[in-house]
C-alpha cells in the first residue's frame, strides 16, 4: 500500500475569513499552491491527507490519526518560533516530517541569530544590530547606508523603498514605526549595494547540494531597487528574474549558500539570500528553511525550472531526501518507498 503523506499549511483565505489583513497573511499559501502540492505528491504515488494549521494537526493527532510523512509548509501564526511549532508536535508524537527541525527554523526565522551562527562559520554577512526599543538606536555605530527590516519576518514583510536609510535621524523614524507596526525587535545592517541573488539548496548533510539560483532585478524605481513585499507579490510586472551564468561568481554564490546551509543545519531544501557588497563579494542575507512551493510564483520552484527540473521532480526529490533521512536515522521507522523522484 503506497505511504500516506499528510499536509500542514496556513491557507491565506482562511485567515483572511477570520479578519486577518492581507499583510498578516502574506507568508501563507494560496488555495492555488496547496491543491498543486497535494495533486502532484498523489501523481508520485503516494496517498495524501490534508491536515491544515497548527490547531488543526492538534485535534488529529489527539483523536489518534497517524500519517506515514508530514510535508509540512506551516508557517505559523504568532511568535518568532512560530514556524517551530508543527515539527515540534510531530517530534512529539514521533512522525517523521519533511524540512528543517524545530531548533532550525526557530533560529532561521530570527535573521539576527542566524547572522551570528553564519558569522560564527567564518562565513560573510554584512555588520549588525539589534534594535529593541527606541532608545537602541543611540547606539548603532554601524556604518551608513543602513537597511532595517523585521527581526522576524518573511515574504518581504516591513520591506519598503523606507527600509534603505541615510541617517541617524531616519533609522530613528523607522525602527519606530517598524517597532510599533510588527511587535518585534528590527534588525539594522549596513546596506550592501551590489547584486542580489538567491539560491536553492537540496539534500542532508554530505549529500547536500546546490540546484542552482537566480539574480533578482527590480524593474521598478519606485520601489528604489528594493526586494520589498510589493515587489514580491508583483513579482510578474516589477522583478526580473534571471539564470546565474557559470563563472567564478557563480561559483562563490554556490559555495556561500551550501556552507551556510551546512552551517545552519537545514534539511531536506532551503534557500539562500545572498546581496553582494561594493566589492562584488557576495554576502549572507537570510535562509529560507521552508521555501514557498508555488509552481510557477515561488523561487524554488522558479529556480527548478531554470535548471530543467519539472516541479514534480523537485517535490519528489524533497520527500525522497525525507524519507532517506528518516530510514537512515530512526531505527523503529516502517514503511515503504513510493513515487521517489
Amino acid at each position: 500500500m503506497p505511504l500516506t503523506i499528510g499536509l500542514t499549511y496556513d491557507l491565506r483565505s482562511e485567515y483572511r475569513a477570520l479578519g486577518f489583513a492581507e499583510e498578516d497573511v502574506a507568508e501563507f499559501d494560496s488555495n492555488e499552491t496547496i491543491d498543486t502540492l497535494e495533486q502532484t505528491i498523489r501523481l508520485l504515488g503516494y496517498r495524501t491527507d490534508r491536515i491544515g494549521h497548527v490547531r488543526s494537526l492538534c485535534a488529529r493527532l489527539v483523536a489518534g490519526d497517524r500519517w506515514d510523512l508530514v510535508f509540512n509548509v506551516a508557517e505559523g501564526v504568532r511568535g518568532r518560533s512560530r514556524e517551530a511549532q508543527v515539527p515540534c508536535l510531530l517530534e512529539a508524537y514521533g512522525i517523521g516530517y519533511t524540512f528543517s527541525d524545530p531548533l532550525v527554523c526557530a533560529i532561521t526565522l530570527d535573521k539576527a541569530v542566524a547572522k551570528r551562527l553564519v558569522k560564527a562559520a567564518g562565513l560573510p554577512t554584512p555588520p549588525s544590530f539589534v534594535v529593541r526599543c527606541p532608545a537602541d538606536v543611540r547606539a548603532c555605530e554601524l556604518t551608513y547606508p543602513l537597511f532595517a527590516k523585521p527581526v522576524a519576518e518573511g515574504t518581504g514583510k516591513g520591506v519598503t523603498d523606507r527600509s534603505r536609510i541615510d541617517s541617524p535621524g531616519q533609522l530613528d523614524r523607522v525602527c519606530r514605526e517598524l517597532l510599533d507596526r510588527f511587535a518585534q525587535p528590527v534588525l539594522v545592517e549596513e546596506y550592501l549595494p551590489g547584486r542580489e541573488f538567491t539560491v536553492a539548496v537540496l539534500g542532508n548533510g554530505p549529500d547536500a547540494h546546490v540546484l542552482g539560483g537566480m539574480e533578482i532585478q527590480i524593474l521598478s524605481q519606485p520601489d528604489g531597487g528594493i526586494y520589498s513585499h510589493e515587489s514580491k507579490e508583483k513579482c510578474e510586472e516589477k522583478v526580473r528574474y534571471s539564470a546565474v551564468p557559470p563563472g567564478t561568481l557563480r561559483s562563490e554564490l554556490e559555495e556561500l549558500a551550501l556552507r551556510s546551509y551546512l552551517a545552519l543545519e537545514c534539511r531536506d531544501a532551503a534557500r539562500v539570500d545572498i546581496r553582494c557588497d561594493r566589492h562584488g563579494r557576495p554576502c549572507f542575507l537570510e535562509i529560507n528553511p521552508l521555501p514557498g512551493l508555488h509552481p510557477t510564483h515561488s523561487d524554488l520552484p522558479m529556480i527548478a525550472a531554470c535548471e530543467g527540473v519539472t516541479y514534480a521532480e523537485l517535490i519528489g526529490t524533497i520527500i525522497g531526501n525525507a524519507l532517506d533521512r528518516l530510514e537512515k536515522g530512526d531505527p523503529v521507522r516502517r514503511g515503504r518507498r513510493a513515487g521517489s523522484v
